[in-house]
């Protein structure tokens, strides 16, 4: 989308069109007081044709506008946020074809509403301003919904990594070894590995790798493991084989110049992903586990150590294969963040399929429920002192009545000091689902009415309660006095 030449042909049209309606006149008559046809200043309002200077000078004495207020970019307070929205470019940043929606689309919806569309905007505006949203966080937004359309599976993806592994001769349904990615880097695509020491920068701490693209040296921090050491190198060679430029350099991120750089990002690490956690072979495994009657946690953890890979890049791949081949098309993903000391946990991460809006991240600074599983795995993992604490649990949503199997993993954040932090998977409990879990009536699953937030909760006598839930208090009392105002409405009318 040209947004420089398609921004100053909107904004004109717009003008346009305000302009006419300001004097109540239809296309019709405007056509017919300035002998220019109806089709043509159709095309003019919408966008779509930029007059010449002739007919600019002719529109501006029939509708009493001066021409410089005419070809000027400034537009009224009433569509100013319109034209920031466009003028910042931010459009075309999102490559909107992924997402069904062509140019001449988003233009006609502007130039046929544009006070509703303003309105939109500037709500929108608002709410972001309000809760502190960044440039970043859109992009990621967007690309959830982009995830979350596709059930997050993309066979082309699956099918580049089988192509990718015949190609190089690469065994996927084996552990991929370290000494295997590195020679694919250094031999088919000229790379310099080096490894540093990053905590002696403190401003380095957070970070896993860096790629220096001048010279195709990829530095990697000393202090990260094996699997977070072989999704590093997986996904460089994603960016190599996918040939993609645009592109982050380093991991984790720092900042998104772009929304190409935002689903790129996510494409290599799908691949990664994909790699390093075979597709069919996890199939297979999880068909096994599912299986069993009563499988303990120490066999949940087991499975995942058959893969070279983080407990994050498990649940992630388990967000691919359980929609697409195990028919479980509802479910969530979610990472909290927990400060040893304190009373709080984040959420880091989330991705809803299909559309699931419970547990949900929380910007008010809303206590989570403290009965999710995921919290309580922080909690026992640091009482019993493990690195890598596994547990599940039947959650039942109060407000909603909805029931998920949750697993949970938590582990020590290994870039944030004193940080804990858990990787979890909930799937909506069906019929259907009950089928596969055989496990899923056992006893030895703890069952528990969980809430969003402590702020929203209506469980009642709720001992792990962290707030009270004035959110929810407050909707009741908005409801009883409405209730009244309804009864005296009744009487007196």
């Amino acid at each position: 989308m040209n947004i420089e030449k398609d921004y100053i042909k909107l904004i004109f049209g717009l003008k346009l069109k305000q302009a006419r309606t300001n004097k109540n006149l239809s296309l019709f008559g405007l056509a017919k007081i300035t002998d220019l046809s109806k089709s043509y200043l159709n095309e003019i309002e919408k966008g779509k044709k930029y007059p010449k200077t002739d007919k600019i000078i002719l529109l501006s004495e029939k509708l009493d506008v001066s021409y410089d207020n005419m070809v000027s970019l400034k537009l009224d307070n009433n569509l100013a946020p319109i034209g920031e929205i466009l003028k910042s470019g931010i459009l075309k940043e999102i490559p909107l074809e992924i997402f069904g929606i062509q140019e001449n689309d988003l233009i006609d919806i502007i130039a046929n509403a544009p006070a509703k569309v303003n309105a939109f905007i500037s709500t929108i505006i608002e709410i972001a301003q309000h809760y502190n949203l960044t440039r970043e966080s859109f992009f990621l937004a967007s690309l959830r919904s982009y995830q979350e359309a596709h059930t997050n599976y993309f066979e082309d993806l699956e099918q580049k990594v089988l192509q990718f592994s015949k190609a190089f001769h690469v065994n996927i349904e084996a552990k991929i070894s370290i000494e295997e990615l590195t020679a694919i880097l250094i031999e088919e695509y000229g790379y310099t590995i080096k490894e540093l020491v990053f905590s002696e920068q403190e401003q380095l701490g957070d970070l896993r790798s860096i790629f220096v693209p001048k010279s195709k040296t990829l530095l990697l921090s000393l202090d990260i493991d094996e699997p977070q050491k072989s999704f590093i190198l997986a996904k460089e060679i994603a960016y190599n084989y996918l040939e993609i430029t645009e592109r982050l350099y380093t991991f984790s991120w720092i900042k998104f110049d772009n929304f190409d750089q935002v689903l790129n990002n996510f494409y290599a690490s799908y691949f990664a992903g994909a790699l390093l956690i075979p597709r069919q072979k996890l199939i297979d495994e999880l068909n096994l586990f599912l299986s069993k009657t009563d499988p303990k946690p120490q066999e949940m953890i087991a499975l995942m150590s058959g893969f070279n890979v983080s407990p994050e890049s498990f649940y992630q791949r388990l967000t691919n294969i359980l929609p697409k081949d195990f028919q479980l098309k509802n479910l969530f993903f979610l990472r909290l963040s927990h400060q040893i000391g304190t009373d709080t946990y984040q959420i880091k991460k989330e991705l809803h399929i299909t559309n699931q809006q419970e547990p949900h991240a929380n910007e008010m600074n809303e206590h989570y429920c403290r009965r999710w599983v995921s919290i309580r795995t922080i909690e026992q993992s640091l009482k019993q002192k493990k690195s890598h604490f596994f547990d599940a649990q039947i959650s039942s949503y109060e407000n909603s009545k909805n029931e998920y199997l949750v697993f949970s993993s938590a582990t020590p954040d290994p870039f944030k000091i004193d940080c804990i932090r858990s990787i979890s998977v909930g799937i909506l409990i069906t019929p259907g689902m009950k089928k596969k879990f055989k496990f899923i009536e056992s006893d030895s699953i703890k069952k528990q009415i969980v809430g969003v937030t402590c702020e929203t909760c209506a469980v009642k006598n709720c001992l792990e309660r962290a707030s009270p839930p004035i959110q929810l208090e407050q909707k009741m009392r908005n409801e009883n006095t409405d209730f009244i105002v309804q009864q005296y409405m009744t009487k007196f009318s």
